[in-house]
């Protein structure tokens, strides 16, 4: 089911519109309540692993002080965060975007940030973060920015999301991984192996199958008919624990769990610029900031673009309460001490299903809502199960390289590097970045500098800053 074809329980009905469907504006964007609910639930399914990682990520470290955050409140507080960013997204910005502690930034807070500050501190620059991209999209330069770039761009950064999430699903199922004398193999040995694969691999065809029948629900059913199976291969068979990843597919013994949210307010703002110096804190900023901003605003016009929301003119509806509640977000998870929010590539995973609306986010953050008090159920469903959903929304949004002139090179070289930058660095703003420097450069060897939108100058010195941001550290003593 692509952004044009609707399966048959789906189509709207004429002449009636309750408050939902006019809060919500679904009939003006051809889609149903019935949808919606699915599109949440499965964003949340494919995304709910947030819940157990970022608790891994950002309790393995140690301040300076050599203090860790205890996992339990970490697990409260990520759960918190994601269900209070993701309804106010839902609600201010009517976007299926759902949010929650973003991997990468919270590894430049445990690894980078609290080795030169306590944990308050490191999360007050969190709080800082958030506050600079909301003044940011205030001010309408955030906003400014988005529509500066050129909307074959955008296409490709829809693309190259698409070709990122395809293989963190392929990865993280341990389908593709490290071997020996290559980067990528097939398998982690170079060759596929054992039940956790078998079950990525028969989920994926399931919802290949299901989907290309357009079977309403086709992703959903096909995570859960994946996650049943894993949880009785897990029981039959002797598999270790670590081939399953971070979720290993067991029936909870308890249903419900007490949350503690013990971390709940404790950051400290101004505090790191004292404790680790202000060019350190500074420079930790700089690259929170940096990534938490073009993180967010290549996935939202990625999904966007893929929920077919981005209008004629290039321009998202509401972008700048999105990106207002983006920054919000960001300065929530500060506040929680779960590191900085920010949309969710996963969140293609619901639009595949039918998403369009804010009301997706509002299933989405009630299921997180939820798992404050249900936290052994987010145990339950494996990388294997919910990675099949990225791999085939990945291939949707793969369809949008045919919106690209590949017969202009000044468009065809920066596009082809943003979209292979973000798979290839693992990062979404790496292929930003390098798309939009390739592009100025091209423009300007050809002598039409004008061609560049003067919005975009003060941004790729900021990316030219950013991959020199090592050296940069050295020459001023901070790295």
């Amino acid at each position: 089911m692509t952004r044009v074809e609707r399966s048959s329980d789906d189509h709207a009905m004429p002449g009636h519109r309750g408050a939902l469907d006019r809060f919500f504006e679904l009939t003006d964007r051809q889609t149903t309540i019935p949808r919606e609910v699915r599109g949440g639930v499965t964003t949340f399914v494919a995304m709910a692993y947030i819940i157990l990682l970022n608790p891994i990520i950002v309790g393995s470290a140690k301040d300076v002080t050599g203090a860790r955050l205890s996992i339990p409140q970490l697990t409260t507080m990520t759960a918190l965060s994601a269900a209070i960013a993701t309804i106010l997204m839902g609600l201010i910005g009517n976007a299926p975007l759902a949010l929650a502690a973003g991997l990468g930034i919270n590894a430049i807070v445990a690894f980078q940030a609290a080795p030169h500050m306590t944990w308050p501190q490191a999360m007050g620059l969190v709080v800082l973060e958030g506050a600079v991209i909301v003044v940011l999209a205030v001010t309408g330069l955030r906003e400014r920015i988005m529509n500066a770039i050129p909307l074959p761009l955008k296409h490709a950064i829809a693309v190259g999301i698409g070709c990122f999430i395809a293989l963190i699903g392929m990865v993280d199922a341990g389908f593709v991984g490290a071997a020996a004398g290559t980067p990528l193999a097939l398998g982690k040995s170079g060759h596929l192996e054992g039940w956790p694969v078998l079950v990525f691999a028969l989920g994926l065809l399931l919802m290949i199958v299901l989907y290309t029948r357009r079977v309403p629900g086709a992703i959903l059913i096909s995570i859960a008919a994946a996650t049943v199976l894993a949880i009785v291969i897990n029981a039959a068979a002797t598999i270790p624990g670590k081939a399953w990843g971070t979720v290993v597919p067991k029936a909870p013994h308890t249903l419900f769990s007490v949350p503690d949210f013990g971390l709940f307010g404790k950051a400290d703002l101004f505090g790191g610029f004292g404790r680790a110096g202000f060019i350190t804190a500074l420079v930790v900023l700089f690259t929170l900031v940096l990534s938490g901003f073009f993180d967010a605003m290549g996935t939202i016009l990625g999904i966007s673009d893929e929920a077919g929301l981005i209008g004629a003119d290039g321009k998202v509806p509401r972008l700048g309460r999105i990106l207002a509640v983006d920054g919000v977000s960001a300065a929530i998870g500060g506040l929680t001490s779960s590191s900085a929010n920010t949309v969710f590539v996963e969140s293609a995973a619901g639009v595949g299903e039918g998403a369009r609306t804010g009301l997706a986010n509002i299933v989405t953050g009630l299921l997180f809502t939820c798992t404050l008090f249900l936290t052994p159920l987010a145990t339950v469903v494996p990388a294997q199960a919910a990675a099949p959903a990225l791999v085939v929304v990945g291939a949707l949004m793969m369809t949008q390289v045919a919106k690209i002139d590949w017969s202009d090179l000044a468009i065809a070289i920066p596009a082809f590097l943003t979209i292979v930058l973000m798979p290839f660095s693992y990062s979404i703003t790496n292929g930003i970045g390098a798309g939009l420097i390739a592009y100025a450069a091209i423009k300007a060897g050809q002598g039409r500098t004008r061609d560049v939108h003067l919005a975009l100058w003060p941004v790729i010195v900021l990316f030219i800053a950013y991959f020199a941001i090592s050296p940069i550290e050295r020459l001023l003593g901070t790295g």
